[in-house]
């Protein structure tokens, strides 16, 4: 490194004395006139000096530098030592992904003059498979659903304390005013003003207690008023807008907008005491209001209370229904010494867990199997017909209609396109981080065992199921509300594998997850936990072959942890005489 300053101050010195040097020609005789050899050695003065300054300003360009690396270097080695540990701390994941796509860039400007060349191609090697702009915002989006999903406050996110989290976990992070300040920018940009305001109120409290940030609460609080706007708050803007006002008196847009938000409230409340009615009238119209609330997205709300572990119904009657039991699937010979531990789970549908079926040799296995090929999880577009990864944008933003687009300065206008609905058809769907693959029988003698095991405990033939399906679920990673089975309005569902419908599902949980992560089913309220080791199955179909559609479920976004599951769905084909038709729905 000091070599390496020592060719750069040459080359600088021989610039910079090359610049300052008289026009002359090469014989001009310096030391016989005192009055230029004065000149020169003032001009020395001045090149000592800017040499000092340059020395300054390379010692603090290197000391940053350092701290830096010094900073990577503790975070890099306690993070490996366990990076499914690292990762399973969603916080940890965003950083991650913020600090590839941003930081490093930073870095790379800051040293990009003064480093080694092999140290920057390097780096210009490595930049081409960090993470870019879309990812920072999936993890940031990752983390705005687990807000909405287990009821988080920001306070909690930004402080790292999750439900769930371990009391000695190595491994927890914080955000900064900058980190929160960016997710609430990229809500902002998705016109989601709810998400935008949240972030945005907590990057100004954590301005207040005094944090130091290149962000100013100029800039918070002129995204923070507007999102409150969009969201028909306008007292609250108004008041936004004036604190902004005491920071900097000049700014142009929140001036303009102070007299819009005093116009509009003066507007409204004249409105409101036109149509405020009778008492009755007022109370009448609360309940209507109530209502459409209520029924708002009924699905989703029971989803996202069945994941935070609300809403179950499993009464004291059903319950009294449940069971456990040594299982041999009617004395089948394999399993007649040594019967495998079976748990009831749910009664209608019914769901039943299988304990210790999965060896941690065979789930090392599997996973090793699967880890190079896992790909970001598909959908089949019910239109194209054609495989596209899942995008999904929760949003809580009121229906208010645009107004005060910003005009001037550096905020982004908001998109305002609509979120594209998802059809969710045959494929394996994870709305945001999560990948899968495929395994077939004959790639391992592991897959092949557990695939006879499966045949040998539901007693249905899996030689015309699909391949064993293995995925990995990252920060947020979730599986929205579906079925497994074709429905009627999709007759052609799964025509091309010419073996039927999903007559059952049988998922294997291969890793144990610290919070978040469990099987819901909406319709009737169950939710089943992952626990390493285990499978749950249940049939799609009634033996009438019409499908069960209380059956719909979903997997919660994992909220702490890494989750490893992989799951078979069996076709009706072969089942001909292993389970047999019936008129019925019931078995």
């Amino acid at each position: 490194m000091k070599k390496m300053m020592m060719e750069t101050w040459s080359v600088w010195c021989i610039l910079l004395i090359s610049s300052l040097l008289p026009k002359c020609s090469a014989h001009n005789d310096f030391y016989t006139s005192i009055g230029q050899m004065t000149d020169l050695l003032f001009m020395e003065k001045d090149l000592v000096t800017s040499l000092k300054d340059y020395i300054k300003a390379e010692e603090s360009k290197l000391e940053q530098v350092k701290h830096w690396a010094e900073k990577m270097e503790t975070l890099t080695t306690t993070a490996t030592h366990d990076p499914e540990g690292f990762l399973g701390h969603p916080v940890n994941a965003f950083k991650l992904m913020k600090r590839l796509n941003t930081e490093w860039a930073e870095v790379e400007d800051l040293v990009l003059k003064d480093m080694s060349d092999g140290f920057i191609s390097n780096l210009t090697i490595q930049r081409q498979h960090f993470p870019n702009d879309e990812d920072q915002a999936g993890a940031a989006k990752a983390l705005l659903r687990l807000q909405d999903t287990y009821n988080l406050e920001t306070q909690a996110i930004s402080t790292g304390n999750l439900p769930g989290l371990p009391t000695d976990f190595p491994f927890k992070s914080t955000l900064t005013v900058e980190d929160c300040f960016e997710l609430g920018k990229i809500a902002y940009s998705d016109a989601d003003y709810y998400h935008t305001e949240l972030w945005m109120t907590q990057a100004l409290r954590q301005l207040d207690e005094g944090e130091e940030s290149s962000v100013d609460a100029v800039t918070v609080l002129d995204y923070l008023s507007y999102s409150v706007y969009q969201q028909g708050e306008l007292e609250r803007a108004l008041e936004h807008t004036k604190k902004l006002l005491t920071l900097d008196p000049t700014h142009q847009r929140a001036n303009g907008n102070l007299k819009y938000f005093e116009y509009q409230l003066a507007k409204q409340r004249k409105v409101e005491k036109e149509q405020s009615g009778t008492e009755e009238e007022k109370k009448e119209r609360e309940k209507r209001e109530a209502e459409k609330k209520k029924d708002f997205h009924t699905e989703r709300k029971k989803y996202e209370q069945l994941c935070r572990g609300e809403g179950i119904r499993l009464t004291p009657r059903k319950q009294s229904r449940m069971f456990c039991r040594f299982y041999d699937n009617d004395r089948h010979p394999y399993y007649i010494l040594g019967p495998v531990k079976q748990e009831d789970e749910w009664d209608q549908p019914r769901i039943v867990r299988y304990h210790n079926i999965i060896s941690e040799r065979e789930m090392e296995k599997i996973k090793e199997l699967a880890k190079p090929r896992l790909r970001r999880a598909t959908i089949s577009n019910p239109v194209t017909g054609v495989l596209e990864t899942a995008h999904y944008r929760v949003s809580k933003s009121s229906g208010v209609p645009p107004c005060m687009t910003p005009k001037q300065g550096n905020s982004p206008q908001p998109n305002t396109e609509s979120p594209r609905v998802l059809v969710i058809n045959k494929c394996f769907v994870l709305n945001d981080p999560g990948f899968c693959a495929w395994l077939a029988a004959y790639e391992h003698p592991v897959v092949d065992h557990i695939n006879q095991r499966i045949e040998d405990l539901t007693g249905l033939d899996v030689t015309t199921a699909e391949e064993l399906q293995v995925a990995n679920y990252g920060v947020g990673g979730q599986y929205e509300p579906h079925f497994d089975f074709g429905r009627k309005d999709e007759p052609d569902a799964f025509k091309e594998l010419g073996t039927g419908n999903r007559i059952a599902t049988w998922l294997f949980y291969m890793s144990d997850v610290a919070a978040g992560g469990a099987t819901v089913f909406p319709e009737v309220g169950a939710a089943v936990k992952p626990i390493k080791g285990t499978a749950v199955f249940w049939y799609n179909l009634f033996p009438s072959g019409e499908g069960d559609y209380s059956t719909r479920h979903a997997a919660c976004p994992v909220l702490m942890g890494n989750k490893w599951v992989s799951n078979k769905w069996i076709h009706e084909r072969g089942q001909e005489f292993r389970r047999p038709c019936g008129l019925l729905k019931i078995d």
